[in-house]
């Protein structure tokens, strides 16, 4: 394995030749998140406990969340809505960072002697990959088949959000019934990635340099605004409202989640500003193979998971280093 890519660890940073031929899905080996190099190689990050790791090798169905950065509080999923084979046979995990920990067992969340708190089994993650945490927790949200290689399906719940659903009646409910791969609510106020930008730069939720870069990249490779009224929309929307996410871990919704992680890690954190242009550019190169998405209302959302406020408000960060690298790049378009 060459030195280079060791230095890259992730496949956001590569460059666009070899992305072209990884939006395929066809056979071949694709680069996802992160890698393990030879041994004496430091980490690329996000490490585990290696028991920890065998457990999760193990998951069939998974329901996850995650807390770093003291950033919020720990929401037990509603145990009288969730069934005994559910209770039995999904499991629930709930990563954390030490400092959250350490946050939580100060408020009396302490994990028993199997390292769990209710239902959540609290997996403590060391040497995260960046400074930013909500970039962080980009790795579990989309990168669930990387983590749970034996998952069939998963649920991903915002730390925001609290569980009042069975998973497995949530499965059936959005992707079962509706013949899905892939599940995410609309946006409750937006549609278009247009509003979506004005808003983040409104309420400063990043760097406004590095969402005019990521924006104005994304309309040199073909993105155009979103019409309601145009015959046959691709989309109900273009602004999902991420914070719950349900997958079949099949092969096109892993290329998905693996596409729309190299977006978040490239660009900004902000990943409702990349979700259509990684679908409108997945679905553009595979024609032959459709991939199922479910874009449901935000009010089914809400009758499955209730909403609090974060502990925290206003998390930002810089723009990434090696966003000037892009600049002068050609368009992917096909």
């Amino acid at each position: 394995m060459a030195m280079e890519f060791l230095n890259h660890c992730l496949l956001g940073t590569r460059v666009f030749r070899k992305e072209r031929k990884h939006i395929m899905q066809k056979n071949q080996s694709l680069h996802c998140g992160f890698i393990e190099g030879p041994e004496g190689y430091p980490s690329s990050g996000f490490d585990l406990d290696e028991h920890d790791r065998a457990y999760m090798a193990t998951c069939r169905v998974v329901v996850s969340s995650c807390i770093f950065g003291g950033s919020d509080y720990l929401r037990r999923p509603t145990k009288s809505k969730i069934g005994s084979y559910s209770k039995k046979n999904v499991c629930f995990i709930m990563f954390l960072d030490e400092l959250t920990l350490t946050t939580l067992s100060s408020e009396g969340h302490i994990p028993d002697e199997n390292g769990s708190v209710g239902l959540w089994r609290i997996v403590v993650v060391k040497n995260l990959p960046y400074k930013d945490m909500r970039r962080a927790g980009k790795v579990p949200k989309l990168l669930a088949h990387r983590l749970f290689p034996s998952a069939l399906y998963s649920i991903w719940l915002d730390s925001k959000l609290r569980l009042n659903a069975d998973p497995m009646l949530i499965i059936e409910y959005f992707l079962w019934r509706k013949k899905a791969e892939y599940a995410i609510s609309v946006h409750y106020d937006r549609t278009c990635v247009w509003e979506e930008v004005l808003q983040n730069k409104r309420l400063n939720k990043y760097n406004h340099t590095a969402i005019d870069e990521q924006f104005y990249f994304y309309q040199s490779d073909g993105l155009v605004k979103f019409n309601a009224s145009g015959q046959d929309p691709v989309l109900p929307s273009y602004v999902p409202e991420g914070s719950f996410i349900v997958r079949a871990h099949t092969p096109m919704s892993n290329l998905f989640s693996c596409l729309w992680f190299n977006e978040v890690n490239r660009f900004t954190s902000r990943d409702q500003l990349s979700f259509t242009y990684t679908y409108l550019k997945l679905r553009r190169m595979n024609t032959g193979r459709y991939f199922q998405l479910n874009m449901f209302k935000d009010c089914e959302r809400r009758a499955v998971a209730k909403l609090f406020h974060h502990r925290t408000n206003g998390i930002t960060d810089p723009p990434p280093t090696n966003l000037h690298t892009y600049k002068n790049h050609s368009s992917m378009s096909s």
